[in-house]
């Protein structure tokens, strides 16, 4: 079990690496702007925005990666606070911004969550 949540969260972490990239680098360019279905304008004038929701995904992939490298208790430790963020970060951008965040961060996180408590 010990492998499939070290795999989770190595794919959550991942994810949330792509989502840095997306938002901070390739808002103004075509994944971006079709991530939300922006127009050039759109996309220049939230790019600063975007940039730091970018930050906060990279420091949560961060986090994650940490707590995959770090011995236990830490490595533990430090999954199951950065997975809860995912999943609390998920459900409030589902609930604020776009209700698919729920199924592509919030869901992940809660899977990857389960597992690494089902692991220990």
């Amino acid at each position: 079990m010990e492998i499939v949540a070290n795999t989770l969260v190595g794919l959550v972490a991942a994810l949330h690496a792509y989502i840095l990239v997306l938002e901070m680098f390739l808002w103004q360019k075509k994944p971006g702007r079709g991530l939300h279905g922006f127009d050039r304008e759109m996309a220049r004038a939230t790019a600063p925005m975007a940039a730091n929701q970018g930050l906060y995904n990279g420091f949560l992939a961060a986090g994650l990666v940490w707590g995959l490298v770090a011995a236990d208790p830490t490595g533990w430790r430090a999954q199951v606070f950065f997975l809860c963020c995912v999943v609390v970060a998920g459900v409030f951008g589902a609930a604020t911004a776009n209700r698919r965040i729920l199924f592509a961060q919030a869901l992940p996180g809660a899977l990857a969550l389960a597992a690494v408590l089902a692991a220990r």
